[in-house]
């Protein structure tokens, strides 16, 4: 142990030598970290100074900022698309305002309503009245989908061929649907009181005249067919009276 140790103190005491770069390795003890040979390795020391004096600006602390294309998806944002129900084409104040108007048959019709594709309050009548009549006991809803298809079928053809403006099938069902609105309060009538009677005769009656009298009021006034609510009236009347059959008996 002591040669190993007497060893070590032998090299590091000593001066080393590297002959491939010709210089002289500093005495272990003899250096100083203040002193500017302590960092040199053989190379020029780097110092500001040197640098081309075209290369020094000045930082006027503003960062370039590349412009970025507009890319155009076509695609609206959140904010500009418009509500679902518009899309859908569910508007309730319409649909108040077409109800109103058939529980008032003297209530002058609005032709810019009126002449809308407007399904959703033909749809709810429609499913009213066969809900109402199932709890009378009469499971109908195929009678009354296959009545009201059939009716608006004939309608249509009959207003095409009256009228000298264009007929659009949506409207026809449109308006006859919810000139449906009084057979729909008929058949919740017959839910309590029985229509087999003169009562029944009497109440089927006026809403036969109620939903005929409103459906042809709008159909003159939104296709401009002055003079002809009476030949309008009568085939909404058989249509309806089918409906007034399906519900008192």
């Amino acid at each position: 142990m002591g040669d190993i140790q007497q060893f070590e103190q032998d090299f590091y005491q000593t001066r080393y030598y590297i002959d491939d770069q010709g210089q002289t390795v500093a005495y272990y003890a003899d250096y100083d970290s203040t002193s500017p040979a302590y960092y040199d390795d053989g190379a020029q020391t780097f110092t500001p100074d040197v640098l081309d004096p075209s290369m020094q600006q000045e930082f006027t602390g503003q960062f370039y900022q590349p412009a970025m294309p507009s890319l155009h998806t076509g695609i609206d944002s959140p904010e500009e698309e418009p509500p679902l129900l518009e899309e859908l084409g569910i508007n309730f104040d319409h649909i108040w305002q077409k109800t109103l108007t058939v529980l008032n048959p003297f209530k002058p019709a609005d032709g810019s309503i009126m002449n809308e594709t407007d399904l959703t309050g033909p749809i709810l009548f429609c499913i009213a009245l066969g809900v109402t009549l199932m709890m009378a006991g009469k499971a109908h809803f195929g009678y009354v989908y296959g009545t009201s298809a059939t009716g608006c079928t004939g309608i249509y053809v009959l207003l095409s061929l009256m009228s000298s403006l264009a007929v659009s099938y949506g409207c026809v069902a449109s308006v006859l649907g919810y000139c449906l609105l009084p057979m729909v309060a008929l058949s919740a009538f017959a839910v309590f009181c029985s229509l087999q009677g003169f009562l029944g005769t009497v109440l089927a009656l006026l809403g036969i005249c109620w939903c005929s009298f409103s459906a042809s009021k709008i159909f003159s006034s939104t296709l401009a067919m002055e003079g002809q609510q009476l030949l309008v009236a009568y085939p909404c009347a058989l249509l309806y009276g089918l409906f007034a059959l399906l519900t008192v008996f």
